[in-house]
């Protein structure tokens, strides 16, 4: 199939699931038909609750069909937490595993565990999630998947070594004004898509410094006296320079793009700016002589990375933790016909919008072309964190495990979406050379049909 009749099957295919997106339509079947009949009871068990490993607890805890089985955290005061939480909901506190940082090994050989839920630091994501596939359990991971190019090819090969699918949990995914362009998307109201822009703009320095809580009179320091993340995360940008947690942006671009399914990254660029931002924070907090003020923080404050796609698609992602700004994942879906902008919420479609050349907000848009699931599920949604996101990328796992079938965000995804933060490391490093981008799929993106949100349950 040639690239051109190849992006006019995947318009054909994405319209019509636009229209009817929980038609059992030819191109949906072999991801969501079960083969065997669906679990009475998912039976979960979490690795790491902490805070993020909590909010996935708590949906859980939920759902009446959902038993948890297992904990595992080496903080007591995680587990005591989450303990407390399932005491709450009338449940009886399953066994937990505390014991060293292989304490999870143990939890694995349990055969009550259908699928687990991984939330501990990203270091720690894949040697859990590959054992627990090879385990013979679902495997739900948090974000990023991975941190090194080898731990993406990782990945990949214990899934089609043990055919057990590990999901990517990214919230942002889910989240509604996305959702509804990627509605919009394949319905072809921007026209053929040329450039999308995404990212991670995010002040963390409260997070990286003590998580706000200043418990050592500063609030600038992290590692051993560091609170919560601030314990792992700040070390990634005393270490690294890249694009260190590019997931929550890329992943609804990846959509929007039919990434792994028709499409796929062949190659980017990345450049950095000075690393200024952690340091000044830790002068302006903790004064000049604080011992974390001598600290060589690798991260530029401001990372951008350039990726080209096969269909020629350019995405630009912005990494930007590290400085006082709003937070913002700066969105931009644009085509032949139209742009929308996150910031601003608005759009501009050619020959739809009132005036030529001036922007309209969103919100009429945003109505019109909703997606189903968020017609169907919103009011299910209203308690869950993030918006409600949190409700449907958990929802999307359990469904997956409890149907037996491929997650709607899969290890592919997983591998490549993640990949990029080592290889911006790598461009950086080389001076903005440009870096190829692995096919993860083994060719299969070419025939790949597009699945996230074309049924109701995903």
């Amino acid at each position: 199939m040639s690239l051109s009749s190849r992006r006019k099957f995947l318009q054909t295919v994405a319209v019509t699931g636009a229209v009817a997106p929980f038609a059992a339509s030819a191109f949906a079947r072999p991801f969501f038909a079960p083969s065997v009949a669906p679990l009475s009871k998912v039976r979960l068990a979490f690795i790491g609750v902490g805070l993020r490993g909590r909010n996935h607890l708590q949906q859980a805890l939920y759902r009446p069909d959902v038993e948890v089985t297992a904990l595992c955290d080496t903080d007591p005061n995680a587990i005591a937490q989450a303990n407390a939480m399932i005491e709450k909901a009338g449940r009886k506190a399953p066994p937990a595993y505390t014991k060293g940082d292989q304490a999870f090994l143990e939890l694995l050989k349990r055969d009550d565990i259908d699928g687990v839920v991984i939330a501990t630091p990203w270091e720690w994501h894949t040697p859990m999630a590959v054992a627990t596939m090879k385990a013979g359990k679902y495997a739900g991971l948090e974000v990023s998947a991975t941190v090194t190019l080898k731990e993406s090819w990782d990945l990949v090969n214990a899934y089609e070594q043990s055919r057990k699918p590990c999901m990517l949990l990214e919230n942002v995914c889910y989240r509604r004004d996305v959702m509804a362009v990627l509605n919009m998307v394949r319905q072809n109201m921007f026209g053929e898509m040329t450039y999308a822009h995404c990212g991670y703009q995010h002040d963390l320095r409260d997070v990286k410094f003590n998580n706000g809580k200043q418990p050592y009179g500063g609030g600038v320091e992290f590692g051993e006296k560091g609170f919560s993340e601030a314990r792992w995360r700040t070390q990634h940008s005393v270490d690294r320079n890249g694009d260190l947690y590019p997931t929550h942006g890329l992943g609804p671009v990846a959509h929007w793009l039919n990434i792994n399914r028709g499409n796929q990254f062949v190659r980017l660029t990345s450049t950095a700016t000075k690393a200024r931002g952690l340091h000044n924070y830790v002068v302006e907090k903790g004064g000049p002589d604080h011992p974390n003020a001598k600290v060589n923080f690798k991260l530029g404050d401001i990372v951008t990375t350039v990726v080209e796609c096969a269909n020629g698609e350019n995405i630009v992602i912005i990494h930007d933790t590290n400085s006082p700004r709003p937070y913002s994942l700066g969105f931009r879906a644009q085509g032949t016909k139209g742009i929308w902008m996150d910031d601003g919420k608005q759009i501009y479609i050619e020959g739809t919008s009132a005036k030529p050349h001036t922007w309209e907000p969103f919100e009429p848009y945003q109505k019109k072309y909703d997606h189903p699931i968020w017609k169907e599920h919103a009011a299910e949604a209203e308690s869950a964190g993030h918006g409600g996101i949190d409700y449907f990328v958990l929802r999307a796992f359990i469904e997956s495990v409890k149907n037996q079938v491929a997650p709607p965000i899969d290890v592919y995804d997983a591998a490549a979406w993640s990949c990029i933060s080592p290889l911006s490391e790598q461009s950086i490093a080389k001076g903005g050379k440009p870096m190829d981008i692995p096919d993860f799929t083994r060719g299969k993106w070419k025939t790949n049909a597009p699945v996230f949100g074309l049924t109701n349950n995903f």
